[in-house]
């Protein structure tokens, strides 16, 4: 059984918000056709029995589990470190000619960000890999500029045992692409308000289904009841992602169905304004979210954190720089400065709690105004 966390507590005032873990049961089966299935993208280029792997993401999540298992049980060697150490993560790669890494995007980030990163010879690397989080189209033309090999993407969720799409090795992605939708997953694209499927060519909620799926969450049937859905006669997993997949198979994640932004009757996708935002030579990371406003909806409010050695930016810079680069309705109203983010144990984003310190803020104005 894996536990996919749904949250870290959120200390708030005299109360806590607190994201209990969900158990995801998995058949054998299920996870033995998940690391075969994996393998199968990468074996053509890297041979079974031939990988030498980096673990790059920890045994408690799905990232960790089928990635670093695969490793095993297809015969290849895993180096498994005990934390996270930019050092001697590197070290490592660089003695044993390591053929592969993984990791969330912050990872690769941190990587290039590391003042001593050109100390180590990384070129044994063959296939680096990126999930867990949306990856930053900087950070992708970085790595590849420096080391002259693309990250491959992947998409998955705890719940199909970390694989919808994934990249085939020596395979030149689109650009904002996570892979190819995998064979043994079937895929469609709803309206997340009615389930109904959307026009072909359309972004929608994605939903998967395959036949050893998981079918429900450990002891929680109502959040099992809303999460997994019949159509036509099968089972169906509710990611609540939006994404857009083109007629040849490759996926492109948007944003989560809760983090969409609805402004001015508009639909805006958090990481695309995430993305741009990224892209200023100033920003190591940033964080959009909606802002409740009875006028239009949600306001866009963005919190960034600025690279250590930068001085004299304003946040008139931030918001000159999405005018630049996106149309007016996606610009942010706001910005607010941050040194540092609420990240996951696996250095994934957590903009849930950024929308509840907003809404809590929120909520503490409306008050007083009623006093």
């Amino acid at each position: 059984m894996a536990a996919g966390l749904q949250g870290c507590g959120l200390q708030g005032g005299d109360k806590a918000i607190i994201y209990l873990p969900k158990g995801v049961p998995y058949a054998n089966i299920t996870f033995l056709e998940s690391v075969f299935e994996q393998r199968s993208f990468s074996e053509h280029y890297i041979p079974k029995g031939k990988d030498i792997v980096i673990q790059g993401g920890p045994l408690f999540h799905i990232l960790g589990q089928a990635m670093g298992l695969d490793v095993l049980m297809n015969g290849d060697t895993l180096a498994l470190l005990p934390k996270v150490n930019l050092d001697a993560l590197l070290a490592h790669i660089q003695k044993y000619r390591a053929t592969t890494f993984f990791g969330v995007p912050a990872m690769y980030r941190m990587i290039l960000e590391h003042d001593r990163g050109d100390y180590y010879d990384l070129s044994s690397l063959q296939h680096c890999f990126c999930a867990g989080d949306v990856l930053p189209v900087e950070v992708g033309e970085r790595w590849l500029s420096k080391f002259g090999k693309p990250l491959y993407q992947g998409y998955g969720a705890t719940e199909t045992c970390g694989r919808v799409s994934l990249t085939p090795l020596g395979e030149t992605a689109p650009a904002g692409s996570a892979g190819k939708i995998m064979p043994l997953q079937s895929v469609r694209l709803v309206d997340p308000d009615t389930l109904q499927p959307v026009a072909k060519g359309e972004p929608g909620e994605l939903l998967v289904s395959s036949p050893n799926m998981v079918r429900a969450y450990w002891n929680k049937p109502e959040k099992t009841a809303r999460c997994f859905v019949e159509a036509d006669g099968r089972l169906w997993y509710r990611t609540r992602d939006i994404v857009h997949i083109d007629s040849d198979g490759w996926l492109f994640y948007l944003d989560r169905s809760v983090d969409m932004i609805k402004h001015k009757g508009y639909r805006l996708a958090s990481s695309e304004i995430d993305s741009v935002l990224q892209g200023h030579a100033a920003m190591v990371a940033s964080c959009v979210v909606g802002v409740k406003d009875e006028k239009v909806g949600e306001r866009i409010k963005a919190f960034v954190v600025l690279k250590e050695d930068v001085k004299g930016v304003s946040v008139y810079d931030p918001i000159r720089w999405c005018r630049e680069k996106l149309p007016p309705y996606k610009v942010p109203q706001y910005i607010e400065f941050r040194d540092m983010l609420p990240k996951s144990k696996v250095g994934k984003l957590l903009r849930r709690e950024l929308r509840a310190e907003e809404e809590k803020s929120l909520n503490k104005i409306e008050h007083f105004s009623n006093v």
